[in-house]
């Protein structure tokens, strides 16, 4: 929802960094890399009970790097499916290696954690189908399916956990939860707007 209703705010942020990267010269991949990095380290953080400003502040820098590397390739027109690929891939590896470091820190909260990789499993899958059967018609290389949940507010909650790991097992499910709600979101929306495109197209072959 942030990612898509702020994204103009955003934008007075991350384009800056952009031009900095061009100017150093740097790929889109290389900050796609960077951003896992840095992700991975935020992550790894947090498993070793380093004080919480440590992951957070790391979450957040790969975040903003996350965002960059797009911006960076609309500005050097170095968009590329190769670098689509990595950028989601990336993403659920940060995703993935936070959840994971929260269940072996917190072992009371192992059944929340695998309710919230379902609930990711389930949302992704309508995200990149809805963005394969949907026209584009935004500045990312496919069909950004808005929701409930986005990259920024899944940020705001793994900030949240950060700071009350002690509630991990209640604060997981509440999370998985909104997963799941933002699935079915999307869900509803792409079938919503097939059975439009469906019917126009039906409207033009009579």
């Amino acid at each position: 929802m942030l990612d898509t209703h702020g994204r103009k705010y955003a934008d007075m942020v991350i384009n800056p960094g952009a031009r900095l990267f061009a100017r150093l010269r740097w790929k889109p991949t290389h900050v796609t890399i960077l951003a896992l990095i840095v992700g991975e380290a935020a992550a790894a953080s947090f498993f070793l009970k380093l004080p919480a400003v440590v992951p957070i502040l790391l979450l957040w820098i790969s975040g903003y790097f996350d965002t960059v590397d797009g911006a960076l390739a609309r500005l050097t027109r170095q968009t590329s499916p190769v670098g689509t690929l990595l950028d989601i891939f990336f993403d659920r590896i940060v995703e993935l290696s936070f959840i994971l470091g929260f269940a072996l820190r917190c072992p009371e909260s192992v059944f929340a954690q695998l309710l919230s990789v379902s609930a990711i499993l389930l949302s992704m899958t309508v995200f990149l189908t809805s963005g394969a059967l949907l026209e584009n018609n935004g500045i990312k290389s496919f069909r950004y399916q808005t929701g409930l949940m986005e990259r920024t507010e899944g940020f705001l909650f793994f900030t949240v956990q950060i700071v009350f790991w002690r509630y991990m097992k209640v604060l997981s499910f509440i999370y998985g939860g909104l997963i799941l709600f933002t699935a079915l979101q999307r869900l509803v929306i792409t079938i919503r707007e097939l059975n439009t495109k469906a019917g126009k197209e039906n409207e033009k072959d009579k």
